[in-house]
């Protein structure tokens, strides 16, 4: 039996609490299933700037690359916000969607009968929704070049971002998004 390997990234705020409850659950599933698994742990985001002084150092990516996932934790907080843009602590999850090349974030929707009352939205629209968002991640305003803020001749600070895709970003998000609308109810919107 192979034992797999997990990249365990704890982050920061409620992060660890989070990651720890999910390896109890890996724990309980393991045992059930009967598989087994090993972890390494890398820091991430806030952490990993006050041990290291970058939001995604290099032993990290490492750790990640060698692994066969990833369980990560969220990042970031009031404490780094003060720091330069380049410093955050989310700039170390812009770094490992690169290094990884993390290209498809899937967001599922779905509404639960028990919480249809909560939703500002009538029932008659929310009932029954079970939608699956594919969002691509690694180009777009992310990683545009160029990008900055320069003063123009009147004074006037100007800022730009520059969106822009490869065709084989956009076709291997669309691909994602076409083998899970196969497998779910053969319907596909795009929407930009």
């Amino acid at each position: 039996m192979k034992t797999l390997k997990i990249a365990v990234l704890k982050g920061d705020g409620i992060g660890p609490e989070i990651v720890d409850s999910a390896l109890e659950v890996l724990d309980s599933l393991a045992s059930k299933y009967n598989f087994q698994y090993e972890t390494k742990e890398g820091l991430i985001g806030g952490i990993a700037i006050d041990k290291t002084g970058s939001p995604l150092p290099e032993e990290t990516v490492q750790i990640c690359k060698e692994s066969d996932a990833v369980l990560l934790g969220a990042v970031g907080g009031p404490k780094w916000d003060d720091l330069p843009t380049d410093k955050k602590p989310e700039k170390g999850l812009l770094g490992i969607r690169k290094a990884l090349d993390l290209y498809a974030n899937l967001r599922p929707a779905k509404v639960f009968d028990a919480l249809i009352e909560s939703s500002p939205l009538k029932e008659s629209v929310v009932k029954g929704t079970d939608l699956m968002v594919v969002r691509e991640l690694s180009s777009d305003v992310y990683y545009g070049e160029p990008r900055g803020i320069t003063t123009l001749e009147n004074g006037e600070r100007y800022g730009f971002n520059t969106m822009g895709y490869k065709e084989s970003e956009i076709r291997r998000v669309v691909k994602k998004a076409f083998e899970i609308a196969r497998q779910r109810r053969k319907k596909l919107t795009s929407v930009r």
